[in-house]
């Protein structure tokens, strides 16, 4: 064979721009001995050898093994969800129950209680009447400014 196409192929190898059959080509030539061989190939040899060894041989992969899993093997983990699914529904349901016993209760005391509802409007009136003796003191000052300004007006 041409060692100068090889050569050739080789540094395309290289340079990765070989195509399948060209390597094929490269794998073929380096996987029979040339005793004449240059000593720039000879470097590649060895590499080509293993590629070609390794594409020949069988790679045996030991069947995988089946575990059989029964569903009560685990019948701790079912019985755990379980249980915690019974205790957050029946804190959910208690949890309800509570705040609809703290509306009614609070409703019927609304509802049932006159002296309460006394209590708060009485509350309510206070608190108005508060608001309106502030402004009603404030005005009462005004006016005492006013005659105080018309006595000094008159007076001149």
């Amino acid at each position: 064979m041409d060692y100068n196409r090889i050569s050739a192929l080789l540094e395309k190898y290289w340079e990765g721009e070989t195509s399948l059959e060209e390597e094929e080509t490269l794998r073929v030539f380096f996987s029979t001995p040339h005793p004449d061989l240059p000593e720039a190939l000879q470097e590649a040899a060895p590499m080509f050898r293993y590629f070609r060894a390794e594409a020949e041989k069988v790679w045996e992969v030991p069947p995988a093994r089946v575990v059989k899993l029964s569903p009560m093997h685990h019948w701790m983990k079912y019985a755990a969800i379980l249980l915690v699914a019974v205790g957050i529904g029946y804190a959910v349901k208690q949890h309800g129950q509570r705040e609809r016993q703290a509306v009614v209760a609070m409703k019927e005391q609304e509802l049932n209680d006159p002296q309460r509802a006394f209590d708060e409007t009485r509350k309510a009136l206070q608190l108005l009447a508060k608001n309106l003796n502030k402004g009603t003191s404030k005005m009462q000052k005004l006016s005492y400014f006013n005659e105080a300004t018309s006595l000094v007006e008159g007076k001149e």
